[in-house]
């Protein structure tokens, strides 16, 4: 595969896929920032492997990479251990949408949504607008005409407070 076709091809992923793989490590690792961290590397490690990907496996495949970095997560906080590269890619994976990937992005999405709509007004456009609809403070700033200072504090006093409800016991059963 060609670098522009490489490109295109995570750039589609990441589209098509991004919030699913984004609420799988949140459920898994239950921590709000470190899921967003092992996403970026899920994708990172998906364009670094793309020539293992066969067609119409995309999102199981995806998902199992996303899945083998939360495992990975989770035991390097235990135990401080680095994952090698083969625990890190899936095998053979022939399954396209299983319940437990559409419970969990469902699940956890409804979860965050709701903490984001019980914040204090002013936080809750921003936290809506920066966490869940992707702006920058700069975007969020031009759209709604609050200044970009008061945004950006918004966004950052939002995510403490969410920090706060997104306990892991939270997310884990």
């Amino acid at each position: 595969m060609g670098n522009t076709d490489s490109n295109e091809k995570l750039i589609q992923l990441m589209t098509s896929y991004e919030n699913l793989v984004f609420s799988i490590c949140l459920k898994m690792c239950g921590d709000y920032f470190a899921a967003q961290d092992i996403t970026q590397e899920t994708f990172i490690s998906a364009f670094e492997h793309l020539e293992s990907l066969s067609e119409g496996s995309e999102k199981a495949w995806i998902c199992r990479i996303a899945s083998n970095k939360c495992i990975d997560y989770l035991k390097s906080s235990e135990r401080k251990a680095s994952p090698t590269p083969e625990e890190e890619m899936p095998e053979n994976v022939t399954s396209r949408d299983g319940p437990l990937e559409t419970f969990v992005a469902k699940d956890v999405y409804k979860e965050f949504t709701d903490n984001c709509n019980a914040l204090p007004d002013n936080y809750k456009e921003a936290a809506r607008m920066h966490f869940i609809d992707g702006l920058t403070a700069k975007e969020i700033s031009l759209k709604t005409g609050v200044p970009l200072k008061n945004v950006q504090t918004r966004i950052y006093r939002a995510r403490e407070m969410l920090k706060t409800k997104m306990r892991k016991e939270d997310f884990l059963s």
